[in-house]
């Protein structure tokens, strides 16, 4: 089983590595870091450096598709024409194609969700109905078919465990979980908008929103929007066509 976890620049590490940390001990799985090309991604923090091990074109039919978020760089790699084109082509022969936090908005720039329940983090919510989705605002991790969505960042290892009790059963699931000892106990209850205080939500929103300010957006933001109104334009022209 071949296993796809997209880089690109400028991603959240641990949506990435949650579930890879997870993922990788699926019997027999060969696992890829697919990119444009083989070679180092910077990502969201600037100082650390992921590898990706193979090319989209190297990579022509995953059975898994993983696609992780970021704080700052989600709205270009929506815009990434190349991108999108790849997770269309393998989404239909893929056995899950999944997401982590903001990158639910990649899987929905790319037409994959439209019509779907799914869930990413919970500052991103709102922009999932723009491209046809339907939010679950309230679910850390949502399956709808062969698509599986996660929640913010640290949900990606619970899709993780998700994804192997399907494929390979609770068991195994629990084996892992108990592997990498992922037994959850927070010093506080804050890990969700209707567990936080007022106070820590409005810091926490004000904060993500300073950080996600970034000057490739005023290029990548109206592409995304220009896509998505020709999608919606030609989708209501062929309709009228075969109204006619």
């Amino acid at each position: 089983m071949q296993i796809a976890i997209v880089l690109y620049p400028g991603l959240t590490s641990l949506d990435a590595i949650g579930p890879y940390e997870v993922l990788r001990n699926i019997p027999d799985c060969e696992l890829r870091f697919v990119s444009h090309k083989p070679g180092p991604i910077v990502t969201d923090s600037g100082v650390l450096v992921l590898g990706a091990t193979h090319s989209f074109d190297e990579t022509p039919s995953p059975d898994i598709i993983l696609v992780p978020g970021s704080e700052a760089n989600t709205a270009t790699a929506m815009a990434d024409g190349r991108l999108l084109q790849w997770l269309m082509k393998v989404h239909q022969t893929s056995r899950y194609t999944l997401s982590v936090c903001s990158g639910a908005l990649i899987l929905a720039a790319a037409g994959i969700l439209k019509g779907h329940p799914a869930t990413t983090h919970w500052i991103a919510q709102d922009m999932l109905s723009q491209f046809g989705a339907k939010p679950q605002r309230e679910k850390r991790i949502v399956q709808s078919g062969k698509i599986v969505t996660a929640a913010g960042v640290s949900a990606g290892i619970d899709l993780g465990l998700f994804v192997v009790s399907e494929l390979c059963g609770r068991q195994r699931a629990e084996m892992i979980q108990l592997l990498i000892e992922y037994d959850p106990q927070p010093p506080f209850q804050s890990g969700h908008p209707s567990k936080a205080s007022k106070e820590v939500f409005d810091a926490t929103r004000a904060e993500m929103l300073a950080r996600a300010k970034n000057p490739r957006d005023m290029l990548s933001v109206p592409i995304v929007l220009w896509r998505n109104a020709l999608d919606k334009i030609r989708r209501r022209l062929g309709f009228l066509r075969n109204s006619a």
